[in-house]
Parts: C-alpha cells; sequence; structure tokens
C-alpha cells in the first residue's frame, strides 16, 4: 500500500469566515462610560431647567386656555371660547397693533445705532479707550429695566423733567413726552433702544473682528473705501450675526413690559398697551387666568411665526464663510 500525496497545488485553500459585526463591535470602555456621565451631570440642571421652567409652562398654558378659571371656583371647561373672545375684544386686537409697531421700530433702531457704534469703534482707537465705549454701552444691559423706567419717567416729565428742560433752553416749547400718543409710544421706544442696544453692540462688534483683515486689505488696494466698503464686503459677512441680533431683538421686542407700564401704565388710551401687559391685566388684576393664558398662547404663536419666517429668509440674504 503505497501512500500518495496531493500536490500543494491541488490543496484547496481555507477560507476564513468574515468577521460578523457582533466580533468586531467594540465594547465602550470604562473611560468612555465615565465621560458619558460626567457630560449627562453637567447637562442635568439645563435640561431640567428648561422642562420645568419652559416646556412644562407651555403645555400648562395650552391647557388652561381652555378653560375659565380665577383661582378661587374650580377650573370650568369652556373649549375654544377664550380664543373667541380675544379675537373680538378691541383691547387685546389694539395690544397687537401696538406690540408689532414696538417690534418694528425698536428693532430696527437698535440695530441701526449698535451697528454704526460698533463699525466706529472697529475703526482706529485706542485699546483702552475702547474698552471705556463698551463697558459703557453695555452697562444699562445690567440694570434692572423696571428702575430704569423709573428714572426715565421723572426725566420725561413734562412739567418739571430734566429733558424738557434741556430743551427750552434753545427756546423750544415743553412735550407731552407721556400723555400724548405718538410721544409716548417714540418715549417708550427710546428708553427701551437705549437699554437694549448693548447686546446687539457686543455681537456686531464680535462679529467684525471675526472678519479678516485681509479682505478689506484687498478691497482697499481695488479702491473699496467708506459706505462701499461696508455695503459690499462688511455686511454680507456680518450677516449671520445680524441674523442673530436680529431674532433676538424681534423675541425680546414682542415680550415688552416694564416699560411701558412703568412709564404710562398703557396710556394714554391704550396707545402704549401692549400683549403682555394685556395678559398680565387678565390674570392678576381680572383673575380671568384661562382668557389670560389664551393671550398667551396667542403670542407665543406669533413669536414662533416671525422667528421662522426670519429663518426661511435667512437661507437668500445670510452669507457664510
Amino acid at each position: 500500500m503505497t501512500n500518495t500525496q496531493v500536490p500543494n497545488s491541488q490543496v484547496p485553500p481555507v477560507r476564513s469566515r468574515p468577521a460578523t459585526p457582533s466580533a468586531v463591535a467594540v465594547r465602550p470602555s470604562v473611560r468612555d462610560r465615565g465621560a458619558r456621565l460626567v457630560a449627562a451631570l453637567f447637562l442635568a440642571p439645563t435640561v431640567v431647567g428648561i422642562v420645568v421652567f419652559t416646556v412644562v409652562p407651555i403645555i400648562g398654558s395650552v391647557v388652561l386656555s381652555l378653560f375659565q378659571w380665577n383661582v378661587i371656583d374650580p377650573p370650568h371647561f369652556v373649549g375654544g371660547a377664550n380664543y373667541r373672545t380675544t379675537f373680538t375684544d378691541s383691547t387685546v386686537l389694539v395690544s397687537f397693533r401696538n406690540t408689532l409697531l414696538f417690534m418694528v421700530l425698536a428693532v430696527a433702531l437698535q440695530l441701526l445705532i449698535a451697528l454704526s457704534l460698533a463699525l466706529a469703534l472697529n475703526g482706529r482707537m485706542p485699546v483702552w479707550l475702547r474698552s471705556v465705549f463698551r463697558s459703557a454701552f453695555f452697562f444699562p444691559l445690567v440694570l434692572s429695566a423696571a428702575s430704569i423706567s423709573v428714572v426715565m419717567k421723572y426725566l420725561f416729565n413734562q412739567d418739571f423733567g430734566v429733558v424738557n428742560w434741556l430743551i427750552g433752553l434753545v427756546g423750544i416749547a415743553p412735550v407731552p413726552w407721556l400723555t400724548s400718543e405718538h410721544a409716548a409710544m417714540a418715549t417708550v421706544v427710546l428708553v427701551y433702544v437705549w437699554q437694549q442696544f448693548g447686546f446687539s453692540f457686543l455681537l456686531f462688534i464680535g462679529g467684525l473682528n471675526n472678519i479678516p483683515k485681509e479682505i478689506h486689505e484687498a478691497a482697499a488696494l481695488d479702491g473699496a473705501t467708506g459706505l462701499r466698503k461696508h455695503l459690499g464686503i462688511t455686511l454680507p459677512l456680518l450677516s449671520p450675526t445680524l441674523l442673530v441680533a436680529t431674532v433676538v431683538g424681534i423675541i425680546n421686542a414682542l415680550q415688552v413690559f416694564e416699560q411701558p407700564y412703568v412709564l404710562t401704565d398703557g396710556g394714554p388710551g391704550d396707545a402704549t398697551r401692549t400683549v403682555v401687559m394685556v395678559i398680565y391685566e387678565r390674570a392678576f388684576e381680572q383673575l380671568d387666568f384661562g382668557e389670560a393664558s389664551a393671550v398667551g398662547v396667542l403670542l407665543f404663536a406669533l413669536i414662533m411665526a416671525v422667528t421662522a419666517l426670519q429663518f426661511r429668509l435667512s437661507r437668500r440674504f445670510v452669507h457664510y464663510q
């Protein structure tokens, strides 16, 4: 009996099985799990705060808007009656008109002043002087809006206010800043802008510092100077910052309360009454929390709609580097 050997070339090769996904999957290490736990612990306070102080109140307001409740008696389900009352209430409709008018005037003036000052300070200026101006412009923002409004109420008083005294020195008659329909809205806008423009100003300062200097140098070599340089180069490159400032400014302006409440109490008549003032009056003066919630839900829907429209339009006008 002879042993026959098979040549190596005829031996079929042994094929190994492809590794299954479970075999190549790597379990997260103890360090990875620890990092995820630490991240979750750091995020937990913020998430809990958003849920407790934002999500839950929004849901509660939507539910409460379907009830009639005066705190004393048990809630009574009325469905959409509060919304029907809101749409036929002349005071509520006027407050929405005033709020939209205030938003347009305040945001436009705020952005114009903030951008102009940011462009002026971004030029040649000693560092210490630039820091002084930045601090001075931002300082009103850290103060209480109610306290500022109290001071401004005395400054704009028609009889003994400092503003009328100053303009009287040049022969101008006293202006009824807080008792005239048109002057009252203008005064509220000025006080609001004086306090709020510092936030937009700092945003624009940061945006201008992020624009590469080489771009401006190249534009200068091409002959672009002054207004032409700002319109053709600075504003397009600053458009993302301008979008953020506009979105935040509109959201804040639609929720204005302290300035008109302290300065004019919504007057004269309803000339400066805003939506948030109506919510306050319905809830805490008339104890009609159902209707107050309905007005709040409509204001929330308006804010969301305007913000969504801004982001929709930003696709065409915002340019990212």
